[in-house]
């Protein structure tokens, strides 16, 4: 018996497309990604014209061999520690990123806190509830999504907590 293929929306994403299913309210924004920028954070924002502490990137850390998901401003760095005891762990170190790549189903620079393929245990920086919406990775390098971090919170059932260094 085949498999019946999943209907997305025309250069629509996991991540677009599990919003839309669960009913909630994004814009989607566009730019055109250039590969020779040190950042692809900094260019979102750059590009968008938002503030980068607006502007929050996905990273996938490995937590006591657990991988988890971590989403920060792009405008600081992830404190692996604060992580590590965010979720009830020891110790975190970057995950390897072809192993992030593989689980999330997203390449780096587009990884996606939605929408991933194997669901990852997320924690999403305190500082976000500061906004009424804030922009994460819609799945691809070019393409974000805005959201509000209540929203993002729900669907990901991320855990609040301060993991991110200025």
């Amino acid at each position: 018996m085949a498999k019946k293929a999943k209907k997305q929306q025309p250069g629509g994403t996991p991540a677009t497309v599990a919003l839309t299913a669960a009913g909630v309210e994004y814009t989607v924004h566009s730019y055109d990604h250039d590969p020779s920028h040190p950042s692809y954070g900094e260019e979102a924002a750059e590009a968008m014209g938002v503030s980068p502490d607006r502007v929050f990137k996905t990273l996938v850390a490995d937590v006591d061999g657990a991988l988890t998901v971590a989403v920060v401003p792009v405008a600081g760095s992830l404190d692996l520690k604060a992580l590590a005891a965010a979720v009830g762990g020891k110790r975190a170190a970057m995950a390897d990123p072809v192993l992030a790549e593989r689980t999330t189903g997203y390449v780096r620079g587009g990884i996606s806190p939605l929408g991933q393929r194997k669901r990852l245990p997320t924690v999403l920086d305190a500082s976000a509830t500061a906004h009424a919406t804030i922009c994460v990775s819609a799945g691809r390098r070019g393409l974000e999504i805005e959201l509000s971090p209540t929203s993002l919170a729900d669907l990901t059932s991320a855990t609040l907590s301060p993991i991110a260094r200025p």
